[in-house]
C-alpha cells in the first residue's frame, strides 16, 4: 500500500568466509581485479565453508564445477560468490554445493564447502571473491577490507 515505506531487510553483507578481507583490486585474477564483472572483495580463507552473506535467493549454481553460486537479495542486488582462482578447471573435485537454483537462503546458511588442500595441491589460489554484479536498489555501497573477518559475523559490505 505505502511502497515508499517498504524497507529492505538487508543493509549489509556479512563475511561469506572467515579469513583476511582484501580489496578486489588485489586478487590475483585480472577479471576480478579489474572489476570487469563488478566491484567487490576478496577473502583469503582460513576455513572451507561458504556462508550466505544475507537473506536471498540462489539464482545461479555452477552445477559442474561447484566453485561458485549467485544470490539475489530482496532489494534486487545480485552477487557472485566465487571460490578460488581458476578453480573452474578442477571440474568440481574438492567442492560440494549445498544449495540449488531457486532455494531461499538465510544469512549464515552454508552454501558451498571446499577442500583447501586440494585447491592448493592443484596449483590454484584459495582467494575467494564476492562480486556485486548488479546493484539493484542499493545505494552507497561500501566495502570493508584490511581485517580478519569471521564468517557470518563480521560485516564486509554496507549499503542503503
Amino acid at each position: 500500500m505505502f511502497s515508499f515505506l517498504k524497507k529492505n531487510k538487508n543493509k549489509d553483507l556479512k563475511a561469506f568466509l572467515s579469513g583476511k578481507v582484501v580489496p578486489i583490486t588485489e586478487v590475483e585474477d585480472e577479471a576480478f581485479a579489474s572489476k570487469s564483472m563488478g566491484d567487490g572483495i576478496g577473502i583469503i580463507p582460513t576455513d572451507n565453508k561458504v556462508l550466505a552473506p544475507a537473506d536471498g535467493e540462489v539464482v545461479l549454481v555452477m552445477k559442474d564445477s561447484k566453485h561458485a553460486c549467485a544470490l539475489k537479495l530482496d532489494n534486487d542486488m545480485e552477487m557472485i560468490l566465487h571460490i578460488g582462482i581458476d578453480t573452474v578447471n578442477m571440474k568440481g573435485d574438492g567442492f560440494e554445493c549445498l544449495v540449488e537454483m531457486g532455494d531461499k537462503v538465510k544469512a549464515g546458511q552454508p552454501l558451498i564447502t571446499f577442500d583447501m588442500d586440494k585447491i592448493k595441491s592443484a596449483g590454484y589460489s584459495t582467494t575467494s571473491m564476492l562480486v556485486i554484479t548488479g546493484e539493484g536498489n542499493a545505494k552507497n555501497i561500501n566495502f570493508k577490507t584490511g581485517f580478519d573477518a569471521k564468517a557470518g559475523e563480521d560485516i564486509v559490505v554496507t549499503f542503503e
